[in-house]
């Protein structure tokens, strides 16, 4: 038995592997051994993770695309969303990989833009003033306008410059020990699409290449991130790692690699709105936790950013509430409240995520947590209208943002609920797919819903 779950654990680690090919051959094997009872996978159950980076930008436990497919299948999820910083590389292989498992698929993208209209004012992220953590969601393998490929490319081409400028600026400063982006960075990568956790272990590791000896090693960063040594100790392993403490020091505000951003160092939101709804995705906000002073009054954020085009409300739930100070997690109890109260009276279908885009984090949400039980429902019902757009632009290109269904479902509510009911309709996988592609003839809504039922 000790062998068999070693054999099984090996093919899982190649879902992660970064050859495509290895990776689609490790699900078939998993998905072949499922079908002849060799390997147990959870029945379905009312959970869904919508908020899942992936190794195309950085996964804390090394999860690619088709690895998170299967752990969905694996444990019973009844949806995953994936989603990468400022690339759309993981798209394609989310949807076909939750085909194949049969779990309810979608795919986005994170990154961050600046808004002019509040140029002054902080939002969901800490320290920078008119820059706003901005999500889209729903993409499709479709082609993308041409437009919309421009504003995509110049967004992966800004997240590569700067991070070479912070190389340069941290390599001045962390001298003898330094890296160089294509060579020790890239190369952790599985498309090229670096993060700062990507460059702290090509520093962490070639730290440990400079200084062999431990006692070196713990000195040498003790004296530059000003720690003790016994401190550098705690967190420094025995193996290169993103160090949260290093990256805290060196990379955020304050730290040398760090410098304010400007205007002009993220492309404008609007910009981005646009080219997120011609690429027939849907913008979302991400919200942190209601404490910014652009993020307390949530009302009117959310209206602006709905009449800019924004459809849906991202949270990622763990970090507002399991806390353990009492009162500071009653505090982000009820921020939490109070915004998801209102995504229900705005109609704002809710996505609910972990991230999971550092170590630690969990990997789906406790939804019968005291805290997250009441909104249970919200987090169910937005997986399922973001999986029922995703399929229905798939399959017939009448997705949220459809010419299709500004014609035929015009009101936000109306819109939100043939969504959901689609999402809960259609059964996961290729059959289903072709299912809703059989019903190109097919023009109003309630015969669409009609002919699925039956």
């Amino acid at each position: 038995m000790g062998e068999e779950s070693q054999h099984w654990q090996e093919v899982r680690k190649r879902l992660k592997n970064h050859d495509p090919q290895v990776r689609r051959e490790a699900l078939g094997t998993l998905m072949n051994a499922w079908r002849e009872g060799e390997i147990a996978c959870s029945p379905p159950r009312d959970v869904v993770n919508m908020h899942c980076h992936t190794f195309f930008s950085y996964n804390g436990y090394g999860h690619s695309p088709t690895s998170l497919a299967w752990l969905a299948k694996e444990r019973g999820w009844h949806a995953l969303g994936t989603v990468d910083f400022d690339v759309l590389d993981g798209v394609e292989e989310t949807l076909t990989a939750c085909d194949t498992v049969g779990v309810r698929g979608t795919s986005g993208m994170e990154t961050r833009v600046f808004c002019p209209t509040f140029s002054d004012t902080e939002f969901n992220s800490p320290g920078e003033p008119g820059v706003i953590y901005y999500v889209g969601v729903g993409f499709t393998p479709q082609p993308i306008p041409s437009s919309a490929r421009d504003v995509l490319r110049d967004m992966r081409t800004r997240a590569a410059q700067r991070n070479k400028q912070m190389i340069s600026r941290l390599n001045a400063y962390l001298d003898p020990v330094t890296i160089d982006y294509e060579e020790d960075v890239l190369p952790l990568t599985p498309s090229g699409n670096a993060t700062e956790r990507h460059m702290i272990i090509a520093y962490d590791r070639a730290a440990r290449e400079r200084y062999p000896e431990r006692e070196d090693l713990l000195a040498y960063w003790a004296r530059k991130l000003d720690l003790d040594v016994a401190t550098v100790n705690e967190f420094l392993g025995d193996k290169p790692y993103p160090h949260n403490e290093i990256r805290s020091k060196l990379m955020k505000r304050g730290g040398v690699g760090y410098t304010q951003p400007d205007p002009d160092t993220f492309p404008p939101l609007e910009q981005v709105t646009e080219a997120i709804i011609a690429s027939g995705a849907i913008p979302s906000y991400p919200f942190l936790d209601g404490t910014s002073e652009g993020e307390q009054d949530m009302d009117r954020l959310l209206r602006f950013l709905i009449d800019k085009g924004v459809g849906a409300l991202t949270v990622i739930p763990d970090r507002n509430w399991n806390i353990e100070d009492p009162q500071l997690r009653a505090q982000k109890v009820d921020r939490l409240y109070q915004v998801l109260n209102l995504a229900r009276a705005l109609d704002l279908p809710v996505l609910a995520g972990t991230e999971m885009n550092k170590a630690g984090q969990r990997l789906v949400d406790d939804f019968e947590s005291e805290a997250l039980r009441p909104f249970h429902t919200d987090f169910m019902q937005g997986a399922d209208w973001l999986y029922g757009h995703t399929l229905m632009q798939r399959a017939l290109e009448r997705g949220y943002q459809s010419e299709w269904a500004k014609e035929h479902l015009p009101g936000r509510t109306e819109r939100n609920a043939f969504y959901v009911q689609i999402g809960r309709l259609v059964e996961p996988g290729t059959d289903g797919l072709v299912r809703v592609a059989r019903l190109n003839g097919v023009q109003r809504p309630t015969d669409i819903l009609a002919q699925l039922r039956e």
